[in-house]
């Protein structure tokens, strides 16, 4: 029988990636408040990495209680910057607005991900960037939120590594799937070791 992984996720970068490593996946995004739950967190003054870490089992938990014979990815990011978390810029302003307050300074990048089998997580990984923006100009900036506005919107920070985002930075310490929302060579591990995948 060949290994299939369920995606818990709509994002098109993980799909790309996982399928890029040749696995066979299927796509179940989750529905789930993620506001809420990461307001409730953050009221409780709960860390930014066991933010992510609930967030991604929230959305494996979810699709894995509808699939409980599937193996179930969930995931989350989230980014720090001066002990405030940040979330995906809801408009232009805002992703302006953070692009603003991380120029010239150095914020962590966190790519949570969760694995669940049978309705219980079975393996979790929280990978860590830290990424450090250089002083770009006011005109840059404007340049790059009209090249890259509303693209750049589902991300956090406002920026994709893979596409323009990359020329924000002026060092990057840490592994690039993790920047791309999924820690994959832990996972791959993982899966390898478990058996799921050929040595």
């Amino acid at each position: 029988m060949t290994f299939s992984l369920t995606l818990a996720s709509g994002s098109e970068i993980r799909r790309q990636l996982l399928e890029n490593a040749g696995l066979q996946i299927d796509v179940v995004p989750p529905r789930v408040d993620e506001s809420a739950l990461r307001d409730s967190l953050l009221a409780e003054q709960t860390p930014p990495r066991d933010i992510a870490d609930a967030l991604a089992e929230l959305k494996a938990l979810r699709v894995s209680s509808k699939k409980p014979n599937a193996l179930v990815l969930g995931c989350d990011q989230v980014l720090t910057l001066e002990s405030r978390l940040m979330s995906k810029p809801r408009n232009l302003e805002e992703a302006r607005s953070q692009l603003r307050d991380m120029r010239g300074k150095r914020h962590d990048l966190l790519s949570a991900a969760v694995l669940c089998e049978a309705g219980k997580p079975v393996w979790r990984h929280v990978g860590v960037v830290r990424m450090t923006m250089r002083k770009f100009s006011e005109d840059w900036l404007e340049g790059y939120l009209e090249r890259n506005w509303p693209g750049i919107g589902a991300s956090v920070g406002a920026y994709q590594l893979e596409g323009e985002g990359v020329r924000l930075f002026s060092r990057i310490e840490g592994d690039y799937f993790t920047v791309l929302g999924l820690p994959l060579l832990d996972l791959l591990s993982f899966l390898t070791m478990r058996g799921d995948l050929p040595t």
